[in-house]
């Protein structure tokens, strides 16, 4: 029961917040480098923000200063914490295993007044 269920998303206005959890099953989790990835309708694909197995994170820089990526190794979770959103940020959001290359199935952002 490998798999990855991301969590949190939904509809938040500009310049709120949110915190998208994403809960692995089925490996080591600690010793993973995850991520966060989000697809907007017609665009690309883009990493959002990494953290290796050591906590050591980095970011795109739209996102610099607003997100923060985290994880909990005994919750086998990685989080995302958005703060100061904005409607660019509108996307669906996965997480991923950048290993394995598994991937969650997305939670979907939209921000919007």
């Amino acid at each position: 029961q490998v798999q990855l269920v991301e969590s949190g998303g939904g509809l938040v206005q500009p310049g709120g917040s949110l915190r998208l959890s994403c809960s692995a099953s089925g490996i080591t989790f600690s010793r993973y480098p995850m991520a966060w990835y989000r697809q907007a309708p017609g665009k690309q694909r883009e990493l959002v923000a990494r953290i290796t197995s050591g906590s050591s994170t980095n970011y795109t820089d739209s996102v610099k200063g607003r997100f923060t990526i985290s994880r909990n190794n005994a919750k086998n979770t990685v989080y995302l914490q958005m703060n100061s959103l904005k409607p660019e940020d509108t996307a669906v959001y996965y997480c991923t295993n950048l290993v394995t290359g598994r991937w969650g199935q997305g939670t979907q952002v939209t921000v919007s007044s």
